[in-house]
């Protein structure tokens, strides 16, 4: 059994099939799927979708990429988004320093807002961090040094970089990124405490091999989940359960 703790399943391109998307990932013995906004719009769809759909819970957050945007009446629409029952975390959000869609100091002060609210709420956060981990953990301390809940999502840093945000009390999470032939970072996967540890797709993007380059789905945490065990040197079913668990107590979800 296991948990597709980030994925983007409220974008229009799964609105041709996402009822077989779901299905195949059932057949993976993909047994919950968080379905993460990164805006208002798609948090709210991705809380109907949560409705409909029984394994899907939602996160509703912004973006940095969408920062610039946020009205003051955006973070009131959001903080009544989170109230949903099926919403089990805020995010994502945090900073995004390669692309800078938004303004650097907009990203920090958006993103502190919505750590403030995450605490406020007593709800985990999904943090997205690029080329930004320093500035990151300078706005994370500011809220709070330390007593976190949640998750650098698609974490790309090295060994050395885990150390601080384990400090703070996250779980670290991996894509199908770990699978690719290029991929060198190995040391900081196996750095990760197996109870801090999570799985995710992040799709429709960071399809694992041999499904690189296509659309990627929730079945395909199964691959990056043979890639984690064997990086891991852990049974396959170990850590299935292992991930799972971790989903579970992170996010409150009813598995």
């Amino acid at each position: 059994m296991l948990v597709d703790t980030h994925a983007h399943l409220n974008m229009d391109r799964f609105d041709g099939d996402r009822e077989r998307v779901l299905e195949r990932a059932r057949r993976a013995a993909v047994k919950a799927v968080l379905d993460v906004g990164t805006d208002l719009k798609s948090s709210l769809k991705a809380v109907g979708l949560s409705r409909i759909f029984p394994e899907l819970y939602a996160a509703a957050g912004i973006h940095p990429h969408d920062a610039a945007r946020a009205g003051k009446d955006d973070f009131l629409d959001l903080a009544d988004i989170l109230e949903e029952k099926k919403c089990v975390a805020l995010g994502e959000t945090g900073l995004d320093f390669h692309y800078d869609y938004s303004p650097r100091e907009t990203q920090k002060q958006v993103f502190e807002k919505q750590l403030r609210l995450a605490r406020e709420r007593n709800l985990p956060v999904i943090i997205h961090v690029r080329e930004a981990m320093a500035e990151a953990l300078a706005v994370i301390d500011g809220v709070a040094g330390s007593g976190w809940r949640g998750v650098f999502h698609c974490f790309s840093g090295t060994a050395e970089e885990l150390d601080p945000v384990l400090e703070r009390g996250f779980h670290i999470s991996f894509t199908g990124v770990i699978t690719f032939s290029n991929f060198t970072k190995q040391e900081a996967v196996r750095r990760v405490p197996p109870d801090r540890l999570l799985l995710e797709t992040d799709c429709p993007y960071m399809a694992p091999e041999p499904y690189r380059g296509k659309r990627c789905e929730p079945a395909h945490v199964a691959r990056t989940a043979e890639k984690a065990a064997e990086i891991m040197q852990m049974s396959l079913d170990e850590l299935a359960k292992t991930t799972t668990d971790n989903a579970r107590r992170l996010f409150g979800l009813e598995l």
